[in-house]
């Protein structure tokens, strides 16, 4: 694990902000962002694009406690029925509970415009903090959360540049690693099957260190199998069948993550296919639920609840001393489990 601390800290934005850039009154600015009073189209229009643009969001707690934080911290993620979320929840929850501090949820669907949405109503009630999965968001939602001054903590990814602070893996580095590790075990003729990647920031990333990882071995993808939405393990299976009936000579699959490598294994098991002799298959996550596999799936552990747990603490540490540093960066290695699906060769050292 290392950690870094570089980001100044932010002023947070008010009425008056918003006035000057709008080029209006602070009475005029209220009544626009209320919704109140008579004000022209032409004005209001005015008003709305300034505070988009200055990610400026409106107080929803009202009187004595206006100027005030609650001791609420936003927990902005794409899904709960992803089992990759609910444990990084529970990371969250075991610092927090010792607090005053109380995490609140909003779910996004993997949608940039719904984690738009949800990132303004939340913070409209003055939060004490901000997680919020991923490094990518809109040009409106990154406003929004480099203007609250309030600790933000990005999670589950460091493959880029933070807001203000990061807590995750490297999935470029974690896919060059499992490709290193297919490649030096003997296979050759590789296949991927995972989610549709435009939204699925971290699987690209973890598909981009894989192949580049390939590449240096002189291989690449031989095909590809995507999917978007329905039963993980349905679409493991069928998503197995089609990338084989379209190229059975593949000797290896790599998934995306557990639960469709999880539906891929049983059907390869089903069609009484030697693994991992004939072909070797391995997944993303290290998710407990699949340990009473008859196989033991070859995955990566991507410390999900550790991730958690050092995003609440940085939290905890910046609202109890308002005075800690902002824009620190905790980095986690995770490590393959070859479990009985990938062939050991010889054993390697964490990454």
């Amino acid at each position: 694990m290392t950690r870094e601390n570089p980001t100044p800290a932010v002023r947070p934005l008010t009425l008056r902000d918003v006035s000057e850039a709008s080029g209006v009154s602070e009475m005029t600015v209220s009544r626009v962002l209320r919704n109140r009073g008579d004000v022209s189209e032409a004005t209001r229009a005015k008003v709305l694009e300034a505070a988009k643009t200055l990610g400026y969001v409106p107080n929803k707690i009202a009187g004595a406690l206006a100027s005030s934080r609650v001791n609420l911290v936003a927990v902005i993620i794409p899904s709960l029925s992803n089992m990759v979320f609910p444990e990084v929840m529970m990371g969250i929850s075991q610092i927090l509970e010792d607090t005053e501090l109380q995490p609140v949820v909003g779910v996004t669907n993997y949608s940039p415009e719904r984690e738009e949405k949800v990132l303004y109503e939340m913070l409209s009630w003055r939060p004490s903090g901000v997680i919020i999965a991923g490094l990518e968001h809109t040009e409106a939602a990154k406003a929004m959360l480099g203007a609250s001054g309030i600790p933000i903590v990005e999670i589950m990814d460091v493959d880029g540049e933070p807001i203000d602070s990061m807590v995750g893996i490297s999935h470029r580095r974690a896919g060059r690693h499992m490709a290193t590790a297919i490649v030096e075990a003997g296979y050759q003729k590789i296949g991927f099957l995972g989610t549709k990647m435009p939204l699925d920031h971290r699987a690209r990333k973890r598909f981009e260190g894989f192949t580049e990882a390939l590449a240096k071995s002189g291989l690449e993808v031989a095909d590809s199998e995507f999917y978007d939405g329905g039963s993980a393990l349905l679409k493991g299976r069928e998503m197995t069948q089609a990338i084989l009936a379209r190229s059975p000579e593949l000797d290896f699959l790599y998934y995306s993550n557990d639960m469709i490598a999880a539906g891929g294994l049983l059907y390869l098991l089903e069609k009484g296919i030697d693994i991992p002799a004939q072909i070797g298959l391995a997944g993303f996550n290290g998710v407990e639920l699949l340990d009473g596999l008859p196989r033991s799936l070859a995955t990566m552990d991507a410390h999900r609840l550790d991730i958690g747990r050092a995003a609440a603490e940085i939290i905890a540490r910046r609202v109890e001393d308002p005075t800690t540093p902002p824009g620190e960066v905790v980095v986690l290695k995770p490590s393959i489990d070859f479990g009985d699906t990938l062939k050991r060769v010889k054993k390697r050292p964490d990454l």
